[in-house]
């Protein structure tokens, strides 16, 4: 396959090549594009070094799959046109997520949306995180509810909100003044319940798309799902705090067997041996994690509590990129 990725100097970037890698992906040929900045610069990548090329629509052809993992503006500016150059263009940013011509896809739930569709659009990453556990518990119980807080790495800004985090803790603990920059507030030591901007509704964006978002990848347009969606002073990988009220009677023992078996899915779930999901734990992992699985004492026999944590940068980003193009070779 002759493989492009765009934005191959930022983090999901650099996650996508590692992830090319350690899924065998059938790369014949690798060209990375980047800003005129970059362009020239020689980088590592598993397949070999490479020159970093300055993008272009016509040095952009002739490709299997295009990754693109940069800003919406670029997407809308390049993704369908790249489309319309017969490569697969698999998006990473928020920009075609809601449109009704673009399927929105985590493999492990909707892989068959795909069909012939050249454009394909990346979850959020809290939403593919979330998905790739509710939806085992959705096709067993059904679902009438859902609510939601999460507790969102800054790698969820990119690097220089990672690096915004070490800077601005060394201070702190040094005692110098805190600045922020990619925050709204500092965020050493803190905890920010607001990411994207605020909606009239007073949800912000993020965790609207998380409702949207998730109807969409499992085709159930009127899911009723509440999120409120927090940062934290963590480098990586999110995490998720889950209640649902279930349409039947939950069973604990058969929740656990089929989550226990669920592609994507670590069963982590031991809280007398204080085992659970954690960032910690997962940061650099393929699999989502879930634990802390318990009978909601609200919804009582309808009703599941769990915690669920997933690298923000792998099956929040680069890693459902890969799964999607590989999919896409299984099916054809």
């Amino acid at each position: 396959m002759k493989i492009a990725i765009c934005g191959i100097t930022g983090v999901v970037g650099q996650e996508t090549l590692r992830c090319l890698k350690d899924l065998d992906f059938p790369v014949e040929e690798l060209v990375c594009f980047a800003s005129a900045r970059s362009a020239g610069k020689e980088i590592e990548t598993p397949f070999g070094k490479r020159n970093i090329q300055k993008f272009s629509l016509d040095t952009c052809q002739d490709f299997d799959f295009v990754f693109l993992c940069v800003g919406g503006g670029f997407s809308a500016e390049f993704g369908r046109k790249l489309a319309e150059q017969n490569a697969r263009v698999i998006d990473n940013s928020s920009h075609f997520r809601g449109e009704e011509d673009v399927p929105l896809i985590v493999p492990e739930v909707n892989a068959q949306d795909i069909g012939d569709a050249k454009l394909i659009a990346n979850p959020n990453c809290t939403t593919a995180i979330l998905a790739v556990v509710l939806y085992p518990i959705y096709k067993e119980f059904g679902l009438k509810k859902v609510i939601n807080s999460t507790y969102q790495a800054t790698s969820g800004g990119g690097k220089a909100a990672m690096d915004e985090l070490e800077e601005q803790s060394r201070n702190y603990l040094a005692g110098k003044k805190v600045m922020n920059n990619k925050f709204i507030h500092p965020i050493p030591f803190n905890l920010i319940p607001a990411i994207d901007v605020f909606q009239e509704n007073g949800y912000t964006k993020e965790e609207m798309k998380v409702a949207w978002e998730t109807r969409k990848i499992f085709g159930v347009p009127d899911l009723k799902l509440s999120t409120t969606a927090v940062r934290i002073p963590t480098f990586r990988a999110h995490a998720e705090s889950v209640t649902v009220e279930t349409e039947k009677p939950v069973d604990l023992e058969k929740v656990r067997k089929i989550l226990s078996s669920s592609p994507g899915v670590k069963f982590t779930d031991d809280p007398q041996n204080q085992i659970y999901p954690m960032p910690l734990t997962v940061s650099g992992k393929f699999d989502v994690e879930v634990g802390r699985i318990r009978k909601n004492e609200v919804f009582g026999d309808y009703g599941l509590d769990f915690f669920v944590c997933g690298d923000q940068l792998l099956k929040g980003a680069a890693l459902n990129t890969v799964q999607i193009a590989k999919a896409i070779i299984e099916m054809s």
